[in-house]
């Protein structure tokens, strides 16, 4: 039976903040907490795609970790990124997250080779065997080259009681839909989270839970706009809101990995953070900078 959890509402997947020589920035880091955890957001996850964790080492992933649930000091839930290639590392790490008092773990499957069923499945259930604090699954098959099915999700749920949650990061509502029809109907407290901007409305009115939204970083107030609008079924205002996330995608295609683009715009919103990123990722030039200037005015947002 899947344990009953909070884990709803927008969740920003916050950025990670390094100084100029590529070191973590705890100053930096503890400025964007503070602002974010100013507004109506509902947990933040840590080491996500956009936190860059498959650009650190094992033990920078543990620092940053370290000092996000310390520094937050249960303002909101910490969910701390722990997918890696190796089944021993994520183990290890979900182990460390457990340590430190996370509220639990985002877990992307493995990247690089393509797993049977049978090795995913013994996979997440090695992991959800080694720590007693609840795992959400990470679904982004643009970048692991593989699929997290609903008819596997449902498996992974009905044989391990702390995987309560799923964070949906593609690119078709259809996928979004079977998760909820064929998980969620079944356990009520299943959480189906959207992973991309646009998806977020759609996710909500299909029955889902909310969001972990890279735009949440710079614009919390479109986000978080959405969901409480839609509870208080507000839907025009919803609707409103969602007219402006829509224009924000637009941003992600100036260049890849997307994480530049949203450190950028985290402060060109007013927030003086460095906008350093991790290699092989590389800060935005003039002419895209000027770029994300239009995006966000058009957005409303400058």
């Amino acid at each position: 039976m899947v344990q009953k959890n909070g884990f709803q509402g927008v969740m920003p997947p916050i950025s990670t903040v390094f100084d100029e020589d590529g070191h973590f920035d705890t100053h930096g880091m503890g400025r964007l907490i503070d602002t974010l955890t100013s507004t109506d957001i509902q947990g933040l996850l840590v080491l996500g795609s956009g936190g860059e964790f498959s650009q650190m080492s094992f033990e920078q992933r543990k620092e940053v970790a370290e000092f996000s649930v310390s520094y937050v000091n249960d303002r909101v839930p910490v969910l701390i990124g722990t997918g890696a290639t190796s089944t021993r590392e994520a183990i290890l790490l979900s182990q460390h997250a457990q340590e430190i008092g996370a509220a639990g773990v985002v877990v992307v499957n493995p990247y690089y080779w393509h797993l049977s069923k049978k090795n995913l499945f013994d996979h997440y259930t090695e992991i959800s065997r080694s720590i007693d604090i609840p795992i959400l699954l990470y679904n982004f098959p643009d970048l692991t080259g593989q699929d997290l099915s609903p008819d596997l999700v449902l498996e992974l749920v009905e044989e391990n009681s702390n995987i309560v949650g799923i964070k949906e990061t593609v690119d078709g509502v259809g996928h979004i839909r079977e998760m909820i029809l064929k998980v969620k109907k079944r356990y009520p407290d299943f959480r189906v989270l959207a992973g991309l901007d646009d998806h977020l409305l759609n996710t909500l009115q299909l029955g889902g839970d909310g969001g972990i939204p890279g735009s949440a970083n710079f614009a919390p107030e479109l986000t978080v706009g959405i969901y409480q609008a839609y509870q208080e079924k507000n839907f025009k205002i919803a609707e409103a809101f969602q007219r402006r996330l829509a224009i924000l995608p637009l941003m992600y295609q100036l260049d890849s990995p997307l994480i530049s683009a949203i450190k950028e715009a985290i402060h060109l919103r007013g927030l003086n953070i460095s906008t350093q990123v991790l290699a092989p990722a590389k800060k935005l030039d003039k002419e895209n900078k000027d770029r994300l200037k239009e995006i966000l005015k058009s957005a409303s947002l400058l």
